[in-house]
């Protein structure tokens, strides 16, 4: 743990690298469209930084073409503020996302209006959080034991529910309350256990929405590196992007991985 504090210290220590992440928090980007932004450094610089905030876990790229996508992973930094922060200070409420506050929104009805209906949009986020469990059990956490971390709720306030993940294909990751009622958070369409599994699932979001996720699980000398990709496109409101990416890194990097490592499973 203090290994990887140190090199996500490094990552941190150079005004490029803190910039480059401010650029990356609106939205991913090239390393061509990021040499864009800085135009006092080299291309052959603007790698050298992307390479240490990758080696500190701070992006995460994917391939698309010949071109690299640079995303932002903010995982770590949640990590960091739960190890040099949180523990200092009084916590009076959560500044992360809660899922269930887009469904309170006017009673959980969103009225489409023209504006709205024009709102269409796509974002993707891409994060990883490295988990010091062998992967068998991080992916039987992830379905099996869901409902024991995953901490936003769809229910009614003040209503109990329960979850219940089947994790084949045709499976679902469902919550249920009292009577028949209750919410699907995703449908399985993919699973290779314990490799990787893929849903469809709107999240918390409203409407004409097309959203999937999918876990994917790598061993890494004894641990497991957790990467999860999310897309959605429709109706989307402006602040979705934002308060999921938010909402992942809670439920991955903060309720997941102190279940597992703090578990026998």
């Amino acid at each position: 743990m203090e290994d990887e504090l140190s090199t996500l210290f490094k990552a941190l220590g150079h005004p490029i690298r803190r910039r480059i992440l401010d650029i990356l928090k609106q939205s991913p980007k090239t390393t061509g469209e990021l040499n864009d932004y800085f135009s006092e450094v080299t291309r052959y610089a603007i790698m050298k930084h992307l390479t240490i905030l990758e080696e500190g876990n701070l992006v995460v790229v994917r391939r698309e073409g010949k071109y690299r996508r640079n995303f932002l992973n903010a995982v770590p930094l949640q990590e960091m503020h739960n190890r040099w922060v949180g523990k200092y200070m009084q916590t009076t409420a959560n500044s992360l996302l809660n899922l269930q506050s887009l469904v309170e929104k006017k009673g959980g009805d969103f009225a489409m209006t023209a504006t709205e209906q024009e709102q269409s949009r796509v974002f993707r986020i891409e994060q990883e959080v490295l988990i010091d469990a062998p992967r068998e059990q991080v992916f039987k956490a992830l379905t099996e034991r869901a409902g024991d971390w995953w901490e936003f709720r769809l229910a009614p306030k003040g209503v109990q529910s329960q979850f219940t993940f089947d994790p084949v294909p045709g499976g679902q990751f469902i919550e249920k309350w009292s009577g028949n009622d209750g919410a699907v958070w995703g449908n399985v369409y993919y699973v290779n256990a314990p490799e990787e599994i893929r849903l469809h699932g709107h999240l918390g979001m409203q409407g004409a929405v097309n959203s999937s996720y999918t876990y994917r699980l790598l061993e890494k000398e004894g641990a497991t590196l957790l990467q999860l990709s999310h897309t959605a496109s429709g109706i989307i409101e402006e602040n979705w992007e934002q308060e999921h990416s938010e909402g992942w890194k809670y439920l991955l990097g903060t309720l997941l991985k102190n279940y597992v490592e703090q578990k026998n499973l």
